[in-house]
């Protein structure tokens, strides 16, 4: 890490870290370690803050919208699966969008969409701890991250804070043989006492009420700052750092069902992103960070209400297909709900959701199959996945 590049005003001090290469021997080098946020906001320009109050205002049109449908958590899921391609194709984890789509989540193909599906797991569990008024805290963030690790080979790590050092990134400027700590292009806080003191310090400050001085965005954008400064795991830290930003809009109130992607605008813009955070440890540069971030909400907000109403749409339309054909049982509107909150799915499942035998889920999705509602993923898996091909295109569409 360049410590030249940390200014005198910068939020935080260096700590000196030492360790051993096999190779290189013995080094000496700092880590950041964060100030405590505030209790104020920070200082922000006029632009900055028209950029917070337009993501309010995007946030808030959002929620009203998921507030008009008969069922607010339909479109729940298939929101989450867009966002866990998305914020783990900006760790390095990929696999393109209609693969996880139509994903089988119960056994995944690939260690990629093991990875990816986790993430939806996991933020399942977090949205229902905080509707169940479970406060957000370590107890809670480390549960989650080892939801997000289960079945890969960190799993064994995961689940606790870290107790080790780690680095971020490589910087462009270094030759090919240096230490590690030194071509990082960030070194977060070293694992231990120091670490745990920090992480519970941020939890304390999500749960704490800062409505009178804090926006609520800007609040999203600090906590977010603050949890990847201090990278407190061994993995996932920027999953459940941005995992974060929904749960912590939903802990305040300003979100009230939890479906907001945030990640697809962060991580078509990955570079810019990586860069405004490491300009607030290095310049105290909120005012840019939080620009940004509350842009990145906006945008976010603004894609997944335009996503939101398409669905709505292709649902209305499915049943006027139904209505119109010589199915008239509730059972058939029920398969087409389900069809639209499911990017896939088993007659099984049909069975358990709909609460019919299996004979009747069966024939329910062959007769919604000759509508051409649905199709099959797989006709030749030993375990066929149905899906409806209309909501698969509203789905991938590029929206970032």
């Amino acid at each position: 890490m360049d410590l030249e590049m940390f200014l005198n005003d910068a939020p935080g001090e260096l700590v000196t870290i030492r360790g051993s290469d096999p190779v290189l021997g013995e080094w000496e080098h700092k880590a950041f370690v964060p100030n405590n946020l505030s209790a104020d906001m920070p200082d922000l320009t006029p632009p900055t803050y028209l950029a917070v109050s337009e993501a309010r205002a995007a946030l808030a049109a959002l929620d009203a919208t998921g507030r008009q449908l008969p069922n607010p958590t339909l479109l729940r899921m298939p929101t989450l699966r867009r966002e866990a391609q998305s914020t783990s194709a900006l760790e390095g984890t990929y696999a393109p969008l209609s693969e996880v789509f139509t994903a089988d989540d119960e056994d995944p193909a690939t260690a990629e969409l093991v990875e990816i599906l986790n993430y939806v797991r996991m933020a399942n569990a977090g949205f229902a701890r905080v509707a169940d008024g479970w406060p957000i805290s370590l107890t809670m963030l480390s549960e989650l991250q080892g939801i997000l690790m289960t079945s890969t080979p960190l799993e064994a790590q995961s689940g606790r804070l870290r107790d080790g050092q780690v680095v971020i990134g490589r910087r462009d400027d270094v030759a090919s043989i240096r230490f590690p700590v030194e071509a990082a292009r960030f070194v977060p806080s070293p694992g231990g006492l120091l670490l745990e003191g920090g992480v519970r310090d941020l939890v304390d400050w999500m749960r704490a009420d800062h409505r009178r001085t804090i926006d609520p965005v800007v609040a999203a954008a600090m906590s977010h700052y603050q949890f990847e400064t201090l990278h407190p795991f061994r993995d996932g830290n920027g999953r459940v750092g941005r995992f974060l930003i929904v749960l912590h809009l939903q802990s305040t109130g300003v979100l009230t069902e939890p479906t907001l992607t945030v990640s697809p605008w962060f991580e078509a813009r990955r570079r810019e992103y990586y860069d405004r955070l490491l300009g607030v440890s290095t310049g105290n540069d909120w005012d840019a960070y939080v620009r940004f971030f509350a842009q990145g909400l906006q945008q976010a907000a603004d894609n997944t209400r335009r996503e939101m109403v398409a669905l709505v749409a292709v649902q209305a339309e499915l049943r006027e297909v139904v209505r119109a054909s010589h199915l008239r049982a509730d059972s058939a509107h029920a398969l087409v709900d389900l069809a639209v909150a499911n990017p896939t799915f088993t007659v099984r499942k049909v069975e358990a959701d709909l609460g019919v035998s299996y004979g009747r889920a069966n024939k329910l999705v062959g007769q919604l199959v000759e509508l051409g509602i649905l199709d099959v993923v797989d006709a030749a898996a030993y375990k066929r996945r149905f899906f409806a091909p209309r909501v698969l295109r509203v789905l991938t569409r590029t929206t970032a």
